[in-house]
């Protein structure tokens, strides 16, 4: 079978195969935090608040650094393991030691003056209620 010069000339299989594989890195950068993110977080909202609770075991919460800036809450903390290092052969090692540092995009900006952090059996909960600037205001509307 012959085909056009021109179908041949204008099909890029090199092109066609960049274009995937940029879809492809998009999609897994986009499917949510991977393995690594330390630690694991849901953060939940309403009208009021946020509410961040997060996975801190091994860290000593006197240790955890909270910084809150308008609607940015950074988590920095270190988590250290305890590891035999004489006389042992390492078979397994799962558990990550280190410093850690994990950043939130809040919904609504907070009152950082306001901000409650506990932490209990490895759980960080963080509280932030949200800033008066940002809550919704109802107007009445005036008649004439």
């Amino acid at each position: 079978m012959v085909w056009p010069v021109t179908m041949w000339w204008d099909a890029d299989p090199v092109a066609d195969m960049r274009r995937i594989q940029r879809e492809v890195n998009r999609l897994f950068t986009q499917a949510g935090p991977g393995g690594d993110a330390f630690p694991a977080a849901n953060l939940w909202a309403n009208d009021h608040e946020v509410i961040l609770s997060a996975e801190i075991p091994g860290v000593d919460p006197a240790k955890v650094d909270l910084t809150v800036h308008e609607d940015h809450l950074t988590i920095k903390g270190e988590r250290s393991v305890d590891q035999p290092t004489e006389g042992v052969t390492c078979h397994r090692a799962e558990r990550a030691g280190g410093a850690f540092v994990r950043s939130f995009r809040l919904p609504y900006a907070v009152a950082a003056d306001q901000v409650k952090a506990t932490s209990r059996n490895g759980i960080l909960k963080v509280t932030l209620p949200r800033a008066e600037s940002t809550k919704p205001k109802q107007i009445e509307v005036q008649a004439g």
